[in-house]
């Protein structure tokens, strides 16, 4: 006996939201995307031609193909004809790929991703899953859309444009010397502009015309054969100058799209090479790609910006800069990893916006080691005698201070150094040992106060319950989320190019973290713990642990497809039935 099935008979339709399972993904994606002020959506309005599909609309359904890991415009049309929850968040509207496309990177788009982030935390702070007492900040390397081998160095052009004003120069000298041209006026004897360069071209291409007129004229072949003889070098100089004049304006162009990095991509101009730890030749290969920062609390992304530089320290300043003026206030505790450890980025969170940075140096952990603390070689364990303001070195020798010395980087920031000088190392025993400087000079110090006084300052902090326990939160608050973005969204390529359209992407992908976060916790409220486990003076056995369940929650939070042996099935599985599937394979 089997249930009556008839593919003839006629099927009233029905509200697609009967579909849905409670505490589905596509509710959170319609209750966040609701929540974005009417006002944002103005940019989009047009009062001529067809109506346009309306941005929340078209917010929601991009949103939801992002937390189904699909980012492809064609498979997200594709979506909109198969998916329950696209068809209920589209409410029956079918968008092409080209609309969809041209959404995703439409300039408006950036200031509602804005507004969505904003909201979404206002969210979580009224259900107390965030504390607001600090935020996390890290940064990773994303792929850009570009070719891997079409790429530009910066000094590869300064060397080529060298050699073009050298070889220049150079043959311009010859045409005033050989008389073939006449002086021309120059803004600069080092170098030949752009339209200096065309200058001397149209003046040879008139000597080259006047030439042929010339040869026209005479009858006998032998003047004919003579005049073609003297016009051959200039038509030659004629065709370097005009040569000269193209690879200028490209040297030039080259130079604009630098701006202050070292290079870029001919496919994306925006993308920078950088060394990314997916390394598919195993020789350290560059490729291009983008610097993401991305400040997070509770294992949710609450802000993020897009940055050409590959090191995160040059970063650190404008991303809190971004944060302050778009998303929102600073908290009390910044906290990051030792590649944001600087004098610079130290002085900004200290002085300028007068919070507390739990950030680590370079040498932190090097400096804790016994094998450190016990070289005598090292300056920072040499006796310090204050009032005589001198320092000792293991051979009893006094370094006094000689002079200020102050270092300015290429980015305009200026550090002070207090130069001290051993009094005479000549004939020292521990020579060396202590000092490479050569033979007749003396082993010098550069101590800067003001970053030792930083130094002492983080581990003093960091050696402190409280802000110690907010610093251990790091690496199980910030880490994860890049983790879920590349592992189980698998999103680890850009799928547009140009840092503006990147932004917008970027923008979907992390709000999608967020969501599949939200709604696998929405879920299952009980491994989130009570006392909500990211708050501090929480027991960091207890975190490891709801880290690791919660990651399997966000898997879980889609269908999954299980392969038996021999049988492959599409199976919707629970996140019970899955738990129990892995509690009977181990």
């Amino acid at each position: 006996m089997f249930k009556h099935y008839n593919m003839n008979q006629v099927v009233l339709p029905l509200d697609l939201e009967i579909k849905i399972e409670e505490n589905d993904i596509a509710y959170a994606v319609n209750e966040v995307v609701e929540t974005i002020p009417n006002d944002a959506f103005t940019g989009f309005r047009r009062d001529t031609g067809c109506p346009a599909y309306h941005p929340r609309m078209m917010m929601k359904i991009i949103l939801c193909a992002y937390t189904q890991s699909v980012f492809s415009g064609r498979k997200i049309e594709g979506l909109l004809h198969d998916s329950v929850r696209m068809m209920w968040l589209a409410q029956g509207y079918e968008p092409t790929y080209r609309t969809i496309n041209r959404f995703r990177v439409h300039p408006e788009v950036k200031e509602i991703l804005r507004q969505c982030f904003v909201q979404f935390r206002c969210q979580l702070v009224q259900e107390k899953q965030i504390d607001e007492e600090a935020i996390f900040i890290d940064g990773t390397k994303i792929e850009a859309n570009a070719n891997k081998y079409t790429f530009v160095w910066r000094k590869a052009i300064e060397k080529y444009s060298a050699k073009l004003v050298e070889k220049s120069n150079q043959m311009y000298d010859e045409l005033l010397a050989n008389e073939i041209i006449p002086e021309i006026e120059r803004e600069s004897e080092d170098e030949l502009s752009t339209d200096e360069l065309r200058q001397i071209a149209e003046k040879l291409d008139e000597k080259v015309e006047a030439y042929d007129k010339e040869i026209e004229a005479r009858e006998k072949g032998s003047e004919r054969k003579q005049l073609r003889s003297e016009r051959k070098a200039p038509k030659q100089y004629r065709k370097r100058f005009r040569d000269f004049v193209v690879r200028k304006q490209k040297y030039q162009q080259d130079m604009e799209i630098f701006g202050e990095r070292n290079s870029y991509s001919k496919t994306d101009h925006d993308a920078t090479f950088m060394r990314m730890k997916d390394d598919h030749m195993r020789n350290g290969q560059l490729k291009a790609g983008y610097n993401v920062q991305l400040a997070t609390e509770g294992q949710y992304a609450l802000a993020y910006d897009v940055f050409p530089n590959p090191t995160d320290t040059r970063t650190f300043v404008p991303f809190l800069d971004h944060i302050e003026e778009g998303y929102f206030e600073l908290p009390k505790y910044i906290v990051a990893d030792a590649g944001y450890g600087s004098e610079q980025n130290y002085e900004d969170v200290l002085e300028n916006r007068e919070r507390t940075p739990l950030i680590t140096y370079n040498q932190y952990r090097k400096e804790k080691k016994k094998k450190y603390r016990n070289n005598p070689f090292h300056s920072a364990n040499w006796e310090y005698n204050e009032e005589n303001d001198t320092f000792i070195c293991p051979n009893g020798q006094k370094l006094t201070f000689r002079y200020i010395s102050n270092r300015t980087d290429r980015y305009g920031y200026t550090r002070t150094f207090k130069v001290y000088e051993c009094e005479d190392c000549s004939g020292c025993p521990l020579r060396s040992q202590c000092t490479k400087a050569k033979e007749g000079n003396n082993r010098k110090i550069y101590y800067n106060e003001k970053w030792e006084n930083q130094k002492a300052y983080t581990r003093r902090k960091l050696s402190e319950e409280e802000t110690g326990e907010i610093y251990g939160q790091r690496k199980i608050d910030v880490e994860p989320v890049f983790g879920f973005l590349k592992a189980n969204l698998r999103f680890t390529r850009m799928s547009v190019r140009g840092q503006d359209n990147v932004e917008n992407e970027l923008g979907f992908a992390f709000m999608a973290v967020n969501l599949r976060k939200y709604t696998a916790e929405k879920t299952n409220p009980t491994l989130d713990d009570n006392n909500h486990s990211n708050q501090k003076g929480s027991n960091h056995q207890k975190l490891m642990i709801g880290t690791f369940f919660k990651s399997f929650l966000t898997v879980m939070s889609q269908p999954l497809f299980v392969i038996q042996k021999n049988n492959p099935v599409r199976q919707e599985l629970s996140n019970h039935s899955y738990m129990l599937l892995i509690l009977l394979f181990n």
